[in-house]
């Protein structure tokens, strides 16, 4: 009781907030930041450039649907009007008048009335309008009017102010605010008879259709003109323009009136049917005051606005339905009603009639599909199936997730998809009734029948299922036949009926089911025409829709050959419900579903894609013109103009320098960057879905990178030349230095041998004057051994005297006789020191080594170590020392412990290898 109350609640909130948005032609808004100008844009028209150009205040705007481009006038005053005429664009201003013309990708100004005093100084005049009538240009201001032959300009000033000039077949009618409309005849300005009533009133408008001239006024609406004078137009849209402001009219091809307004957008009129939209702030344009209309060559409008411009496709075969609230959600499924529309989305279900929709109770939530069978719509819904017949809906089925509903190719059978399963009617008059497929209780997202006793089901996520049903729908077999066909890649395929046959899309391929193999193979027809398809909807027997690479196409099916019609991607630019495209045909229209709403569009619209197209290259913001050249390492921007705003503007690919691959252009625009020097093409191609037809090309050189230009290489070979020439002279300054190098080399050789002769010389003087030491030192020794030996003779001599005393009687001669041989043998003590001096010179180095090694030794072991070097005997050492012969036993003893030397080294032996 809680929910459906709560339900209820919901569903009176929804319907008496939401006002549905009716079917509108489709807009393309341009703010100021996208051109980059002014606020208010006073005039519209198409140059034979095919370009847009649009007096914007203080700038004059062209626009070719590529670039847009922005000029002042020299003296940067406000421009209020412009009128085309062959190349030349011309434009009104404050005291200013003259024209522009396009050369070398820049537009150019030239003014008329430059030195020529037209204005006087007090006067404040602008120029709002001009025309052309009997032969000649007019420019209008407030108060005078200018004739301009295309030699001289002739002057006409009014009486009173005026808002603007009608030329009207023969007749040129002058608007006075205060006084009302005047007929003008050369210089005589009349009122007709009968118009009283547009005194004190504003006219922006004067038209002509079907031989009746139709008088626009500011705020008393439409009126017609007859002989005796004017009456109202007879029409329900004039008492709403009268509360609108009228600011601009026109009666356009197809039977139209378009009427822009001052606070409520711009009203297009049907003739035939007097039905009217009203296209302004509250469904899709950005400003609700029009200030100027213009049209191209589609027939198509355009509209200064007071803040922006607004191009409405009012030919195109494409209307828009727009949700600008986002109460209605995204639209999953659409379907015409006798009142209007029945919409599902995923806030529910809703129903269009009358400029309103509401939403049907119970119904809120998930959405998915609408089929209509007979006089019923049959709606597939999170909560379960509804049926809706003349605005009562009724609930038939509770399984959830009615995803999709499908007709059998052999019966009246339908089968609907859902999330637990496939659901079969086979009984039409009650569809309450349906029976349920065992044993495929899982979520199915597309069901079909060309055979009888078997479907097909592709799961929501992945497999495809070949069943098998006796003639009560009870279930025989399932085969899992992309496993079986050991197909990996089986998610989220796609099931398509075409001419009774089933095919289906799988992972961008095309397969159909070979009964004899129980295997899918792949079908050569639709993998020959339709490649990189992620997506495929039918429409009829005839036509479908497919969606490859992000562009959606119409599909015409003439025997085995396919007709492609492309849908340009603006109309539905990141609305598409991936998974989930549905199509509803209603006679020669479709509907197709989007995320804020739905396309209608005529199912035998053929788009003819214009193959003639403008190719503008620029770099460093300069024209490049074909076979030019541009600099090197520097971007080039190739501008692809079609001059074609509305349907029928073709898809564009590139390719450059006979690449293998095509290459999408985006937003009619090529950059090129980063290209090797030399010899480029780019090639054009106009591309339908199913060939590639070229239509322009462009040809250009880069030039040699700066450091290869001419000035370079001479710059090269001077530098070059420079350092040949350097490196001459620095070979010459280093052969110079080189030689001064030798020379200075050989002068210190010479030297260096002088030095070594004189070494040399000094050496061998050192080794003469070593040479004579040694000799004295060999005399020296011969002097000590000979010293020893008189010594040792002396001692001997002594022994032989002590004996002859021992021996001799006779006291008294013997003492004279030992008295005399002492005295004649005594040794002399300066002669000792000498011996023992000459003695330590010989032996200084062993002395050293000795005392170092053994520094507890006496100067008497020192001397006898000498003595024993010399290899003397203790005999003879014992005179020397003056010591007995036992005396030196006992010290060579002594001197053996101090050595530290054991029984078995010699003394003698050790000392003479130190």
């Amino acid at each position: 009781m809680k929910s459906t109350l709560l339900k209820l609640f919901f569903f009176f909130l929804f319907t008496s907030q939401i006002q549905a948005q009716e079917l509108l032609p489709f807009v393309e808004n341009y703010s100021k930041s996208d051109f980059q100008g002014d606020n208010q844009v006073w005039n519209v028209a198409q140059g034979k450039d095919n370009a847009m150009y649009f007096a914007n205040n203080h700038y004059l705007l062209r626009y070719d649907g590529v670039m847009w481009e922005k000029y002042t006038l020299p003296n940067k005053t406000i421009i209020r009007s412009i009128l085309i005429e062959d190349d030349k664009i011309y434009s009104g201003s404050y005291k200013e008048f003259g024209y522009w013309y396009r050369k070398d990708g820049k537009m150019h100004y030239v003014s008329i009335t430059k030195n020529l005093r037209l204005f006087a100084e007090k006067d404040n005049e602008e120029i709002w309008k001009i025309f052309r009538f009997n032969g000649s240009l007019y420019f209008q201001s407030f108060n005078d009017v200018f004739i301009y032959n295309g030699k001289t300009i002739q002057k006409i000033k009014f009486s009173s102010l005026i808002s603007y000039c009608f030329p009207v077949d023969k007749n040129l009618y002058v608007a006075s605010v205060k006084d009302g409309i005047f007929k003008m005849n050369g210089k005589k300005i009349a009122n007709p008879k009968g118009w009283g009533i547009l005194k004190n009133t504003v006219v922006h408008a004067i038209e002509k259709y079907k031989d009746e001239t139709y008088i626009f006024t500011q705020k008393k609406g439409v009126f017609v003109v007859q002989n005796n004078g004017l009456k109202p137009w007879d029409n329900p849209l004039n008492e709403t323009l009268k509360s609108t402001t009228i600011n601009v009219a026109r009666f356009i091809k197809g039977n139209k009136l378009v009427i822009g307004t001052g606070n409520k957008g711009v009203f297009i009129l049907d003739l035939k049917s007097n039905l009217f939209k009203n296209i302004d702030r509250n469904n899709v344009l950005m400003n609700n005051s029009i200030l100027s209309i213009g049209f191209d060559k589609e027939d198509d409008l355009w509209l200064g606005l007071d803040n922006g411009i607004a191009h409405i496709e009012v030919n195109s075969p494409i209307s828009i339905f727009y949700d600008n609230t986002g109460i209605l959600g995204s639209v999953y499924s659409v379907a015409n009603t006798k009142d209007g529309y029945l919409i599902a989305s995923n806030h529910g279900i809703f129903e269009f009639g009358t400029g309103k929709f509401k939403m049907m109770p119970n119904t809120q939530g998930q959405g998915w599909n609408i089929t209509k069978i007979g006089d019923k719509f049959i709606i597939g819904h999170n909560d379960g199936t509804f049926s809706y017949d003349n605005g009562s809906l009724t609930k038939i089925s509770t399984v959830s997730g009615g995803w999709n509903l499908s007709k059998s190719t052999i019966n009246n059978t339908y089968f609907q998809s859902t999330y637990s399963g496939i659901l079969v009617y086979d009984d039409l008059s009650d569809l309450s009734k349906y029976k349920t497929i065992k044993g495929l209780t899982k979520p199915i997202k597309y069901v079909a029948q060309n055979k009888k006793n078997e479907i097909w089901a592709a799961d929501n996520y992945r497999g495809l299922y070949h069943v098998l049903l006796d003639d009560n729908y009870n279930t025989k077999k399932v085969e899992n036949v992309t496993q079986q066909s050991k197909i990996k890649n089986d998610f989220g395929i796609k099931i398509f009926e075409f001419r009774k046959e089933i095919l289906f899309l799988i992972n961008n391929s095309w397969y159909t089911y070979n009964s004899i193999s129980n295997k899918l193979e792949k079908n050569e027809l639709f993998n020959a025409n339709f490649k990189n398809v992620s997506d495929v909807v039918a429409i009829d027997e005839d036509h479908f829709m497919v969606l490859q690479n992000g562009i959606l196409y119409h599909i015409y099916a003439s025997g085995n050959k396919f007709v492609w019609n492309i849908i340009q991607e603006k109309y539905y630019k990141g609305k598409l419900i991936n998974e989930n495209l549905r199509i509803f045909k209603n006679q020669n229209h479709y509907l197709l579903n989007l995320d804020d709403g739905f396309i209608s569009l005529q199912l035998k619209y053929i788009n003819k894609q214009h193959k003639t197209l403008r190719v503008e290259a620029f770099s460093e913001g300069t024209l490049v013109t074909d076979n030019s050249k541009i600099k090197f390492n520097k971007e080039l921007k190739v501008n692809v103009i079609s001059g074609i705003y509305g349907a029928s503007k073709p898809n564009l690919f590139y390719k450059l320098n006979k690449s293998k691959d095509f290459v999408p252009i985006s937003d009619g625009v090529i950059l090129l960057n980063n290209l090797s020097s030399g010899y480029h093409s780019v090639v054009i191609y106009k591309h339908d879905g199913a060939s590639y037809e070229k239509v322009a090309d462009f040809d250009f050189k880069v030039a040699q990178p700066w450091y290869f230009s001419l000035w370079m290489i001479l710059l090269y070979l001077i530098g070059i030349a420079g350092i040949l020439f350097f490196y001459y002279k620095w070979n010459k300054l280093r052969y110079t230095q080189k030689l001064k190098l030798q020379a200075e080399e050989l002068k210190h050789q010479r030297e260096i041998l002088e030095m070594e002769l004189k070494t040399e010389n000094e050496l061998n003087i050192q080794e003469y004057e070593k040479h004579i030491l040694e000799l004295e030192l060999q005399t020296k020794s011969s002097e000590v051994a000979g010293k020893s030996l008189s010594i040792a003779k002396q001692s001997e001599m002594i022994d032989n005297i002590q004996n002859i005393l021992n021996t001799e009687k006779d006291f008294s001669k013997l003492k004279s006789e030992i008295k005399k041989a002492i005295k004649i043998n005594e040794v002399n003590k300066h002669e000792w020191e000498i011996f023992e001096t000459n003695l330590n010179q010989i032996h200084n180095e062993f002395i050293i080594n000795l005392t170092k090694k053994f520094p507890n030794l006496t100067p008497k072991d020192i001397k006898l170590c000498v003595y024993l070097k010399m290899n003397l005997s203790s005999k003879e050492i014992a005179p020397m020392m003056n010591i007995s012969f036992r005396g030196v036993e006992l010290h060579r003893y002594r001197l053996r412990k101090k050595l530290d030397l054991t029984q078995d080294e010699n003394l003698s032996k050790f000392l003479l290898s130190l």
